[in-house]
């Protein structure tokens, strides 16, 4: 079976968010991800971690005033300083965190600001970041997130994201496939995955279309489950979902599919 990850900025969240790296380790995880643990300290972050015998796997760029709206600043032309601020914040998280991948935010498209400018701006900063992080062992990613949760996304699409990808041309940078996302916006998730699988370097999933538990919603996870152990990819599979009641409940699921932590 693929290899899980708890999500912990979702998952265990009736506990603080640093107390969750026990809980995830106690459920049985060996490994997380998280949003943006640039909320606590590099050294409570990584104490947490240690103290858990966890592997980190993914973590998040700053997304800027999470709570005003902002979701990333990459591909906003007047915030490049400020993007570049969030890189270096991010790597110095990253490196005692044991090099996670580390998703750049693209941040949605500033009102009065042309698609192919914004897009310009944001492969123009991915550049300069992939070069960055590449000289500290780290790599990047991208993300396509549906435009039904979150209006004005810079990427939508995985057909985006590819292109996108391929124009900033470089080798530590790979793309995040979200099963969530690409089935509630574009549908046909297990078809699109295959159709980009050679660039994947992480995967993330939840139920379609309310985001709680694999088995809930529309999409089959044990279909997808078996395409990704049939197929080359060795990374891990994020479990980024809402519970839908409490987070222990709710992993009654990786039995129901046949899956383990």
């Amino acid at each position: 079976m693929p290899k899980l990850c708890a999500n912990i900025s979702m998952l265990f969240n009736e506990e603080p968010f640093l107390k969750r790296y026990a809980l995830a380790a106690k459920s049985g995880f060996t490994t997380v991800e998280s949003l943006f643990p640039e909320a606590f300290s590099v050294a409570q972050v990584v104490a947490a971690l240690e103290e858990s015998g966890l592997k980190q796997v993914l973590m998040n760029t700053s997304a800027g005033h999470w709570e005003a709206g902002e979701r990333g600043m990459a591909c906003d032309p007047s915030r490049v300083s400020q993007f570049k601020d969030s890189v270096y914040q991010a790597l110095d998280y990253a490196l005692p965190m044991g090099k996670p991948l580390l998703h750049v935010m693209a941040g949605l498209v500033p009102s009065g600001l042309a698609l192919e400018e914004a897009e310009q701006t944001y492969v123009a900063n991915f550049i300069w970041a992939a070069a960055q992080a590449k000289k500290v062992g780290v790599n990047l990613t991208i993300e396509a997130i549906n435009p039904i949760d979150m209006p004005c996304y810079l990427v939508s699409t995985q057909a985006q994201a590819l292109r996108l990808l391929k124009q900033i041309n470089a080798d530590n940078v790979g793309l995040q496939f979200d099963f969530f996302h690409c089935e509630k916006f574009e549908g046909d998730a297990l078809t699109r995955f295959k159709q980009v699988l050679p660039f994947v370097s992480h995967i993330q999933i939840a139920g379609v279309p309310d985001r709680h538990e694999p088995d809930t919603g529309l999409l089959d996870y044990q279909s997808v489950f078996k395409a990704i152990d049939q197929s080359d990819y060795s990374g891990f599979v994020g479990c980024e979902y809402r519970p839908k009641t409490t987070t222990q409940q709710g992993l009654r699921w990786m039995a129901t599919l046949g899956a383990s932590s």
